[in-house]
């Protein structure tokens, strides 16, 4: 990026409308097969089905200078609607690099070098990445999309020289004038005056210059970054102030060491002089203790008072100078890297509004009111209150608090924090209408407002339909509505309550997210709705229902189960016709359907449009998420059990479908809840959005009890086989001949090895065979398939059925039948390259068949959308290593109607990288889902020595 600036290609579309962009042709490795790069996910197209691997390919791009970058990428984070191209995920994040770059430069968080650029020195800006920056940085490196590293530079190196482009940009932005003002040295002036000079002129390049004064200058600034860099180490210095005693104005500083990786591991200073310890720290932890404050002193000057003392512990601060440190130094240390502990009101909004409402007994004969006796037009009586800390107070008092001019103050005996913009925002607020009658609907936008930055709705006290929209607990306070006529079952107590909470939003004629975990019964509760609708005595117009085309044979026989009385057409395929939809309560599509046929779908009057696995609309840029939006409805449902997988901004998106413009626009969403929360953890930001779309989503865990009490357990395992000696021999001739092409090569080329390293390490794992491809025997060879056989003989034995996933179904091909002969028992197989009928023929076979048996599925051709209750066992015989996945996958027996305690097995061989990497993932399950995303890409990015020693074989584990 540096060089040459930033890439673009399209797809489908062009961006020949960029400004100052230049044609151009690269080589990128992307996945696609001979006919060309597979689309990518956002573009709404089918991927191909075979032949998938990572290709070079020439593709025609368009070259934006790298002082034009970070004006692109604002315009991505923005887009136009009417633009003839879209932005996929790989330039989003991009945006996202961007506005942490200008953050960087705004904070000033950078720092002048001397670079060397094609044999010439040149001033650049670089990023000082300390602290929570360093922690976001990393958060970047684990998050980037692969097409961003397509042209083989390999992630630290591409991630580093983004960032530093986008810096250097964004300080020449923020500092436009020169720094030294006065004449600009010329060609043979003295090179560090013609540095200082580069730092802001649009030609940042220093020809001429001897090498003696590059590398004298070069090695000072070098020191420079080193040490602004050193407060990264595992033991920090750490700062914590405390609050005066009733009566006092002493603050209390005290200083600490506290290890960065485990904050818990804390120790004052005072007990460090006395010797004590903890694991991990240095020899000399009162030297680390000193040398830390030398650097803290340059950020809160008042240390040196501090440093008088030989063994300093802290010092004692008056108001003014705790106000101080609070304000200024605070951020400053936290983001250079230093552990500061603030009291807990520290950075909140001091001041906000409370907002009461109380229903009105009499309406106003003017508003309509909805034919269930309440509306969104309905009158409420409402006040608004200030609020300080946790207290409720008056014009006068805050008019005392603006002539004090005092920071901080203790207010009922609550410290708060004040500020003249705060103060200012209350005095206007006194000024405005503070009671008086609003419609519940203006209410509601108010709540979604959330007030203003300065002046934040802190509390809201409702009564009646409002307090149970607004309570974020409707579905509890609604009276629950009982299972409706024509419905084939019976309703569990919290899907009658979801059903109460989805008729309620209708009425009110909003939209909402029925966020219920995978099992619970979405689909039975938006089918009782529909049956709910019809018993009122209304004839409503038919609800479209778009969902994955796995799933609509999935709807079709749950509702012909549930919901016989609806009339349901399918609208897929060659024999779709129009007049099909007319004559149907329940119309069921698929995503891509509705795409091609959105000029047919948006010229029918909906009642409903229903998103299933809205996941589906996250990235709202996407062809199908705009046709989805684009189609017309009275009211709109989605239906997910996972509203949020990387970033706010798919919530953003699944919402502003089900209620169009209610959270307002992309970038506000952005800058006052996206920005705040992700990057900054920002709790009153979270408290806010939480509020907001509290009303709108309904989220219930199948692990609470509370909710379903009669699921059964589900107990998971590991299964640890052994390799026989010639999967032993085959694995080490595998890892030696791959870590010499490994070693031999760079870029993605590198990438590339690693990845067709694990995948024939995982190979041999599994069985010879499926290595060698050579159609020898199966039997006596493979330590997971020995394992395998004698588990099988267990179940049908025992009469139960099993699912048993593969990620290869080139394995699973070979698998099935030697498992159907050795077991005389149905192994039925399940892959991608089945049709929709044959699918759902093995589905129906295996739920009905009281034969005992074993189904044999592909992960990715059946990791979601199947209900097959019938197992009571799940081996997972090769890992995706994505616990996400798995546990979608093993969902498809653990989920409502199983009655069986579910046995989960996953396969994995000692002594192999199956046993260290699912050793890493058990080490870092917190972010295992962001860190190994879609597979085994992330491990491509490991050094040579620490793959070695993960594909390193341990010989004691060989059979």
């Amino acid at each position: 990026m540096p060089g040459s600036g930033l890439a673009l290609w399209s797809e489908g579309g062009s961006v020949e409308d960029i400004p100052d962009a230049e044609p151009a042709t690269l080589r990128l490795t992307l996945p696609g097969n001979t006919r060309g790069p597979a689309p990518s996910p956002e573009s709404g197209l089918e991927p191909p089905s075979r032949g998938v691997k990572l290709r070079p390919y020439d593709i025609p791009v368009l070259i934006v200078p790298a002082g034009r970058a970070l004006t692109t990428l604002a315009a991505v984070a923005d887009p136009d609607p009417e633009n003839p191209w879209q932005a996929g995920s790989s330039l989003r994040y991009l945006g996202v690099l961007a506005g942490f770059a200008c953050d960087l430069a705004r904070r000033g968080r950078m720092l002048p070098q001397l670079v060397i650029e094609g044999g010439v020195p040149a001033g650049r800006w670089r990023p000082v990445l300390t602290g929570g920056d360093a922690a976001t940085y990393r958060d970047f490196a684990a998050g980037m999309p692969p097409a961003v590293r397509a042209t083989g530079t390999g992630l630290a190196r591409t991630l580093r020289d983004a960032l530093d482009a986008l810096v250097d940009d964004a300080a020449r932005q923020v500092m436009p004038e020169r720094i030294l003002h006065g004449h600009r040295a010329g060609p043979k002036g003295p090179l560090p005056d013609r540095w200082i000079a580069a730092l802001t002129a649009d030609d940042p390049a220093l020809p001429g210059a001897r090498p003696d004064e590059v590398r004298e200058l070069g090695a000072a600034l070098g020191d420079w970054m080193r040490a602004a860099n050193e407060a990264n180490g595992p033991i920090r210095v750490s700062f914590r102030l405390s609050e005066p005693l009733p009566g006092s104005d002493a603050w209390g500083l005290e200083f600490a060491l506290q290890s960065a990786e485990d904050p818990s591991l804390y120790l004052p200073a005072a007990e460090v002089w006395a010797g004590a310890r903890f694991p991990g720290m240095p020899a000399r932890p009162d030297e680390t203790l000193l040398a830390g404050l030398g650097r803290a002193v340059r950020l809160f000057r008042l240390l040196h008072l501090a440093l008088a003392d030989q063994r300093p512990a802290g010092m004692e601060l008056d108001t003014g100078e705790a106000h101080d440190f609070l304000r200024q130094a605070a951020p400053l240390l936290q983001a250079a890297g230093f552990g500061v502990q603030l009291p807990a009101w520290a950075g909140r909004k001091a001041v906000g509004l409370k907002l009461t409402t109380r229903s009105r007994s009499k309406q106003s004969k003017s508003r309509a009111v909805a034919a269930s006796g309440f509306g969104l037009e309905q009158l409420v009586d409402f006040r608004i209150d200030l609020v300080i800390g946790d207290g409720v107070v008056t014009a006068e008092e805050l008019a005392e608090l603006a002539r004090l001019k005092v920071p901080l103050v203790r207010v009922r005996g609550q410290w708060v924090e004040l500020d003249d913009r705060q103060l200012k925002a209350a005095l206007r607020a006194v000024d405005r209408r503070r009671e008086g009658e609003l419609t519940a609907g203006e209410v509601l936008q108010q709540v979604i407002d959330g007030g203003d930055e300065d002046l934040p709705l802190v509390e809201v006290d409702a009564d009646g339909m409002l307090g149970d929209l607004l309570s974020g607990q409707a579905a509890e306070r609604i009276e629950p509505l009982p299972t409706p006529i024509g419905f084939q079952g019976k309703l569990r107590p919290y899907q009658e309550r979801g059903l109460s909470w989805l008729h309620f939003l209708a009425r009110l004629g909003l939209g909402g997210i029925l966020a219920d975990d995978m099992g619970l019964g979405k689909t039975a509760q938006t089918l009782s709705l529909l049956l709910t609708e019809r018993a009122d005595g209304a004839t409503p117009a038919p609800t479209l229902l778009i969902c994955p085309m796995s799933l609509v044979s999935n709807w079709q026989k749950e509702a012909a189960r549930f919901a016989p009385s609806l009339r349901v057409y399918v609208h897929h395929g060659g024999s779709r016709r129009r007049d099909g939809i007319d004559d149907a309560d329940l119309v069921l599509t698929t995503y891509g359907t509705a795409v091609r046929d959105l000029s047919t779908l948006r010229g029918v009057e909906w009642a409903r449009v229903v998103c299933d696995e809205a996941q589906a609309i996250k990235n709202s840029g996407t062809r199908q998420a705009q046709a989805v939006r684009a189609i017309p409805a009275g009211t709109r449902l989605a239906l997910t059990g996972t509203p949020v997988e990387n970033h706010l901004a798919e919530l953003w998106s699944i919402m502003d479908f089900c209620n169009p413009g209610l959270l307002g626009p992309a970038k506000r969403f952005r800058r006052r809840f996206q920005e705040p929360i992700e990057v900054r953890q920002d709790e009153d930001a979270a408290a806010a959005l939480k509020r907001a779309t509290g009303p709108f989503v309904l989220r219930r865990l199948k692990t609470d009890k509370t909710i379903i009490s009669d699921l059964p357990e589900k107990n998971e395992m590991k299964v640890w086989c052994t390799l026989t000696e010639e999967q032993a021999t085959l694995y080490q001739a595998v890892v030696e001949d791959m870590m010499s092409a490994i070693e031999g090569s760079e870029g993605i080329q590198r990438r590339g090895n690693v990845l067709a390293a694990m995948t024939k390490l995982k190979q041999v794992c599994n069985h010879p065979v499926h290595l060698l491809k050579d159609g020898s025997r199966l039997p006596s060879r493979s330590g997971k398939l020995a394992r395998l056989e004698e588990l099988a003989a267990e179940i049908v034995e025992d009469g139960d059925k099993a699912l048993v996933f593969t990620q290869y179904a080139e394995w699973g091909a070979l698998l099935q039948p030697y498992l159907a002969a050795h077991l005389d028992r149905p192994v039925l197989w399940l892959h991608g390259g089945l049709t929709k009928a044959k699918r759902d023929d093995l589905v129906e076979r295996f739920q009905t068949d009281d034969e005992p048996m074993l189904f044999l599925l592909s992960l990715k051709a059946a990791g979601t959308g199947l209900n097959l209750t019938a197992a009571n066992h799940v081996v997972h015989f090769d890992r995706w290593w994505n616990p996400a996945v798995e546990d979608q996958a093993t969902d498809r027996a653990f989920r409502i109607g199983q009655s069986r305690n579910v046995q989960v097995r996953k396969f994995i061989c000692t002594g192999t990288l199956e046993e260290k990497i699912d050793a890493m993932i058990e080490r870092k399950k917190a972010l295992a889902s962001s860190v190994v995303g879609t597979g085994e890409e992330w491990i491509s990015e490991l050094n040579t020595d620490q793959l070695r020693e993960l594909f390193e074989l341990d010989r004691t584990a060989v059979r």
